[in-house]
């Protein structure tokens, strides 16, 4: 079981005292918190770290901050895990980081292709699924391709930020065998990886793009 904390989107309070209280695998973070943030949290825990742009990002691509390794539209092997990488929110007024639908459709097809038919473990991105956490109003709009990306990979887990709780909770959603967790400002989960041998015998399945 690999430990993984997964931070989004909010700076938690205290973040020294809470950072080395928590004793995990690996650091995930879907997006838009500030770098010089993410850094430190980095160096308190001293863990590998992986990340995915928010929509509020520097625009930059490819760039991360200093000790984690971008894994947008990425597949990548860190602390025992496969993880596959979708940045950025749905366009709503033309900013960094934003897509259409149509563009995401594309930008997925590129993640299976670089999966290589294998699955994935954790599929990290910043906004949620079209239909599944997200919310109304135009720039929380959620991501169709998940869906079918998600049916692809088939990752044990599917950790989002971008849509602030407020204060509320969060529940979790299911996508086929896939937790859909909010990660807001801070989680830690469970993951059970694959087997080598489950990823070397994993078929392609259909692509629904």
């Amino acid at each position: 079981m690999v430990r993984v904390l997964a931070v989004a989107d909010e700076e938690v309070l205290a973040l020294e005292s809470r950072a080395r209280a928590t004793e995990v695998d690996l650091v995930v973070s879907a997006g838009d918190l500030p770098w010089d943030y993410l850094e430190h949290l980095v160096e308190l825990v001293a863990a590998p770290a992986v990340f995915v742009p928010g929509n509020h990002e520097p625009l930059d691509r490819g760039a991360a901050p200093r000790g984690m390794r971008n894994a947008d539209e990425q597949v990548v092997d860190v602390a025992g895990l496969r993880i596959a990488g979708l940045g950025g929110c749905v366009q709503y007024n033309g900013g960094p980081h934003q897509h259409t639908q149509a563009e995401y459709t594309r930008r997925a097809a590129r993640v299976v292709g670089r999966a290589g038919g294998a699955g994935v473990d954790l599929l990290l991105t910043h906004a949620p699924p079209l239909g599944l956490g997200d919310e109304p109003d135009p720039s929380h709009v959620g991501i169709g391709v998940l869906h079918g990306l998600t049916e692809t990979l088939d990752p044990a887990w599917l950790l989002h930020g971008h849509i602030h709780p407020y204060g509320m909770h969060k529940p979790d959603r299911r996508l086929g065998r896939t937790t859909v967790r909010n990660v807001i400002p801070w989680q830690v989960v469970d993951v059970e990886p694959r087997s080598l041998a489950a990823l070397d015998s994993a078929r392609t399945k259909e692509q629904r793009w």
